[in-house]
């Protein structure tokens, strides 16, 4: 696993989103262009499971307690698939971990990636990306 420490002033949706982009960015170097997949959410109060043969997204309910608990220093984890690869990720206000079944390098190219757009004021997502992991505001 490799993590990183999050600084600069970016608020908690952003960081959240800039995670899981670049998550799913870098992935996509070796696993083509298969779904991105959220398939567990874990927070302190609850857990949240995609239903077989599909997947989760961050619709508002999910994505406002995630947000809640980042905001408030918690450590959030998620599961997340694409292709043949699996991520085990965790998100707090000030910290990003990530670990990868297959491929050890992707950890280090993910966490390189972050580490420089986390310094951003305006890190680089893409326009179409949240409504992929279903966040519509």
């Amino acid at each position: 696993m490799k993590s990183m420490e999050i600084t600069g002033n970016m608020d908690s949706k952003k960081k959240l989103l800039t995670a899981l982009f670049w998550t799913n960015r870098k992935g996509a170097r070796t696993e083509g262009c298969a779904p991105f997949l959220i398939e567990e959410i874990s927070t302190e109060e609850e857990t949240y499971r995609a239903e077989e043969h599909k997947f989760l997204k961050l619709k508002d309910e999910i994505l406002d307690e995630v947000l809640e608990n980042i905001e408030n220093g918690k450590k959030v984890d998620f599961i997340l698939n694409l292709g043949e690869e699996t991520f085990n990720a965790s998100i707090g206000n000030d910290t990003f971990s990530v670990s990868t079944e297959r491929s050890k390098e992707l950890e280090d190219e993910i966490i390189e990636k972050l580490e420089q757009e986390m310094k951003r004021k305006y890190p680089n997502v893409c326009e179409s990306f949240p409504p992929r992991v279903g966040i519509r505001k």
